[in-house]
């Protein structure tokens, strides 16, 4: 995700400047969250940087949420390019989405950011990005490999990526 974030500033702005607004966009919905679910587990109230118990999710995706809505308010304020803003957006929705999803069924939150951001890369960058639509089957392969989902979590957490890509694709 804060790969994507660089990727797309990158290209958004060309060369630095842009990967400054992705750098900015990165520690909303990226470093801020992480920071949350390690807060988390140290106090005991997530039991691992997973997140596997459904109910624990609830609070660190809600702050998440919050850190990724106080980064779009920068962002438009700051005059970011569209693209950073529309993907930190596209994020935010395919947070709720998955917010929404993961509180009756455990979808893989994995396997949904990596069907997002091959879609978003395919829709920035075009044919050049398509060698990475083989990290949705390695993601997929080692969340079930682990136990950690059925292949129907997995096939719908892709899926639900889609949602963040269509965001994305409007708003740009």
């Amino acid at each position: 995700m804060i790969s994507l974030l660089l990727l797309v500033g990158w290209h958004s702005a060309g060369g630095y400047v842009g990967l400054g607004w992705g750098l900015l966009a990165a520690f909303f919905c990226g470093l801020v969250p992480t920071a949350v679910v390690r807060i988390g587990m140290r106090r005991g109230r997530v039991t691992d940087k997973h997140i596997r118990v459904r109910r624990q999710r609830v609070v660190p995706m809600a702050a998440s949420a919050f850190s990724v809505v106080l980064g779009i308010a920068l962002l438009l304020g700051l005059g970011a390019p569209i693209e950073v803003t529309a993907l930190v957006v596209a994020m935010l929705v395919g947070l709720a989405a998955t917010l929404a999803v993961t509180i009756w069924w455990q979808i893989s939150v994995h396997n949904a950011v990596a069907g997002g951001t091959v879609m978003i890369l395919l829709l920035v960058f075009g044919a050049a990005a398509l060698p990475a639509a083989l990290l949705i089957p390695l993601v997929g392969w080692s969340r079930h490999v682990l136990k950690a989902h059925t292949a129907a979590q997995l096939v719908c957490g892709t899926a639900l990526g889609a949602v963040a890509a269509l965001i994305f694709s409007l708003l740009r």
